[in-house]
């Protein structure tokens, strides 16, 4: 271990190829190719007399999720907006929204003309801090949401707890936990709606995606509207060459529609999540013992989860380590040595460049909505702390085997052994 880094031009400690992502099952081509001579590539075509697989995804994605009801959506951030306006959230309406999070967790909510209220996160699984959550509740208040983050479940009972004492639907977004488990029963249908991003680094991908998943039969045509330009799915026989939708009249929305070509993918890649799950949740424990052995201490989840996934695996520098060099030099160091992305954890949203509501004109309704959306008026020194003492790295990799994961682990070794060449 005493050779030098390769960031300071040493040798890499390994030049294995890891794991990429997607990766598309066997049926893939052949559900693509069924879909481009189908004569329908999306819901909003006319009906070719079969089901859709728009529809076969949400029948199959509901049982997956144990939810009578699944709205597919284009994108994970429409799911958002999406279910928080099918809750009842609309203008100048306050949202919780966890401080780090992808910045959609705000945008959704700012797309709606709502206003996002950045709260911190616990320190020990980085997902919403329950008493935060309570702390920031105010007349204004109308929703909560809640990101099951990087590889943890959030701590639900404590979230719905809250949620129903004060009378607001909680929305769970579980773009990171596709197959995750609190209480023997899957995330999303705990609190009002669940959402879920099919973005292509997710562990359920088509590229773009998203669902909403619930059992509210209210909430559920609500989201359909919302999301078809204010149609819904006829319930009643369509003949061959007849729109599938029906315009209703009753709720005004946008086109937020899934594919035919995305909802294929889904369906393809639906039957390989448990499995791959399976082998991610291996690796990760197989690491975090090497790692925890090595003075890191691993990301942690709820004590209800009794199905962990792995979105990204994080791990926390201890304080010795960061007194020598920034966080984002172990990531440089450790991408060097093993040849993937190493990276820090999303930036917290109050301090974060992805989300200026100032910069678009569509926000400038008036100074006063302006000011409360203004994100550096939250504190979040949590979020902070993780930020700048977490490293992680995506889910691909734990789909190497066993061998090369401990690669990860002496490659961590190597660069805490050599640490002093990061000070510079």
């Amino acid at each position: 271990m005493g050779n030098s880094l390769a960031i300071s031009g040493g040798s890499r400690l390994t030049e294995r190829e890891w794991p990429r992502w997607p990766q598309p099952g066997t049926q893939a081509l052949k559900s693509l190719e069924d879909v481009l001579t189908s004569g329908r590539w999306t819901i909003s075509c006319a009906y070719q007399g079969r089901q859709s697989y728009e529809r076969q995804f949400a029948d199959a994605f509901a049982d997956y999720c144990r939810s009578t009801q699944c709205v597919p959506t284009a994108t994970g951030t429409a799911a958002l907006a999406i279910a928080l306006e099918a809750c009842g959230v609309g203008a100048s309406d306050e949202v919780v929204v966890p401080g780090l999070s992808w910045v959609a967790s705000a945008s959704a909510v700012l797309g709606i003309n709502a206003v996002p209220v950045l709260v911190d996160v616990d320190p020990s699984t980085y997902c919403v801090d329950p008493a935060a959550v309570e702390a920031a509740i105010t007349d204004r208040t109308r929703a909560i949401t809640v990101v099951h983050a990087y590889s943890a479940v959030a701590d639900l009972d404590a979230l719905l707890n809250i949620a129903q004492r004060h009378g607001l639907p909680l929305i769970e977004d579980c773009a990171h936990a596709h197959g995750a488990r609190y209480n023997n029963w899957p995330v999303g249908v705990f609190g009002a709606a669940g959402v879920f991003s099919m973005q292509g680094s997710k562990l359920l991908t088509s590229g773009e995606g998203g669902a909403v998943v619930t059992d509210d039969p209210e909430i559920a045509v609500r989201a359909e509207h919302l999301r078809a330009d204010g149609r819904m799915l006829r319930r009643d026989h369509v003949r061959v060459g007849e729109m599938e939708l029906l315009e209703t009249g009753q709720l005004m929305g946008n086109n937020a529609c899934l594919s035919e070509f995305h909802a294929a993918v889904l369906m393809d890649q639906l039957g390989l999540l448990d499995e791959q799950n399976a082998r991610r949740a291996e690796a990760a424990e197989h690491l975090s013992d090497r790692l925890g052995a090595l003075g890191l201490t691993v990301q942690s989840t709820s004590p209800g989860t009794t199905d962990r996934v792995y979105y990204r695996y994080a791990v926390q520098l201890p304080d010795q380590l960061l007194a020598i060099a920034p966080v984002d030099r172990f990531a440089r160091a450790l991408t060097a040595e093993l040849g993937f992305p190493v990276m820090q954890t999303h930036r917290p949203l109050n301090d974060n460049p992805l989300n200026r509501p100032s910069s678009r004109r569509r926000f400038a309704t008036g100074t006063e909505y302006m000011a409360r959306v203004e994100p550096s008026r939250f504190g979040l020194p949590v979020s902070k702390r993780i930020h700048e003492s977490v490293l992680s790295f995506g889910h691909e990799v734990l789909l190497a085997p066993l061998d090369a994961i401990d690669d990860i682990a002496l490659a961590v070794e190597k660069v805490i052994a050599n640490a002093r060449e990061l000070s510079g």
